[in-house]
């Protein structure tokens, strides 16, 4: 998933934001939206989540995504964030945000290759946007490792018959 993609999810979202308030703003007579009730069905909603979370050059477009659902890209992003609580773009940059949680905890891989991974155009960009969902990728990382040295301790303990205030 690249940084590009992402950006193209949102400024998509951002272009039916803005004609839809011009739209209303300019209509005339006001507007009464009613709220969505319900949102996507989970075939929809699980067949979005799968083209999002795919590594291919699958077209994620929201025009696609909303093509592939039967609605505009307006009611797909209304109905996407009904059923997840957040938008399309939110959710994506998010679902990048936890891969690079796993990536930190789960691999020795240097930040600036995780970053590259994800489709960052720079460590500085991986940190900033990481920052905002936890904190620092080394301070996660640290506490990760940190974490799960205790746990195999406790493991270790459990395993010896050994209870954790014992050693």
């Amino acid at each position: 998933m690249d940084t590009f993609m992402t950006k193209h999810v949102f400024g998509q979202q951002m272009t039916d934001l803005l004609a839809t308030r011009l739209l209303v703003a300019h209509a005339g007579s006001p507007v009464a939206i009613q709220p969505v009730i319900g949102g996507l069905s989970p075939t929809v909603l699980r067949r979005a989540i799968e083209r999002l979370r795919s590594d291919s050059d699958t077209d994620v477009s929201l025009g696609a995504l909303a093509s592939d659902a039967g609605l505009s890209r307006f009611h797909f992003c209304r109905a996407f964030k009904e059923s997840t609580g957040l938008s399309p773009h939110a959710w994506l940059r998010q679902h990048q945000l936890e891969q690079a949680m796993n990536m930190l905890r789960d691999t020795d891989d240097s930040i600036v290759s995780i970053a590259v991974a994800l489709g960052y155009s720079s460590q500085t960009a991986f940190a900033a946007a990481f920052r905002k969902l936890t904190s620092l990728p080394d301070a996660y990382r640290q506490v990760g490792i940190y974490t799960g040295r205790i746990l195999q301790r406790r493991k270790a303990k459990r395993a010896a018959g050994l209870s954790d205030d014992k050693v």
